[in-house]
């Protein structure tokens, strides 16, 4: 498979905005080939119904301009739709564990949650800022406008907000014992 090829698959898969740098780690490739790969898919995608967006070292896949009206019709539908099990599970997990990184919500629900996330952007229910321990990732909360609509004026306020983050913390802790302990005896017989 192509470099641009797996570029596509790998930043579709993201669902966000990707350095070259991390993405050359990722596919085991220096930046100069994410650049060369960058334009060549930037070109093939040119006349599809996505493109790909450079913005400085950022890459990311978005939909092209000339699609907004049926994307627009298509989020239109999705705000009207119940959040489903998902999006209730993923927003959850943001109210009791936010500000949290994409990566620890996928952990916490063993999916990809992008799709989720963007809906609930797109809702006006979570927002996306920047990680202050690390500027290339973002970490998402919940907005002022769901905290107004759940009827508290802070993130504390929400029932059982204490007991649902030691509830997180404890099954984090123990996802880590266990991939801890895994990882140990995964190292004793590769002895």
């Amino acid at each position: 498979m192509a470099l641009e090829q797996k570029l596509e698959a790998v930043l579709f898969y993201k669902g966000e905005s990707e350095t070259k740098t991390k993405l050359a780690k990722l596919l085991g490739v220096t930046p100069e080939e994410i650049e060369e790969a960058a334009v060549k898919l930037g070109t093939t995608l040119s006349s599809r119904g996505i493109r790909l967006l450079r913005v400085q070292d950022q890459l990311e896949l978005v939909t092209a301009p000339e699609a907004s009206e049926a994307v627009n019709n298509v989020r239109k539908e999705e705000l009207v739709r119940d959040l489903g099990k998902a999006g209730s599970e993923t927003l959850a997990v943001v109210l009791y564990r936010g500000p949290v990184s994409r990566a620890d919500i996928d952990y916490i629900r063993g999916v990809n949650c992008a799709f989720i996330l963007r809906n609930l952007q797109v809702r006006g229910l979570v927002q996306r800022i920047s990680n202050p321990n690390n500027t290339r990732s973002f970490l998402y909360e919940a907005t002022p406008d769901l905290l107004k609509h759940l009827g508290v004026t802070e993130i504390t306020g929400l029932p059982d907000y204490q007991a649902m983050r030691e509830e997180l913390e404890k099954f984090e802790s123990e996802i880590q014992k266990l991939e801890q302990s895994e990882l140990v005896v995964e190292q004793k017989t590769n002895i």
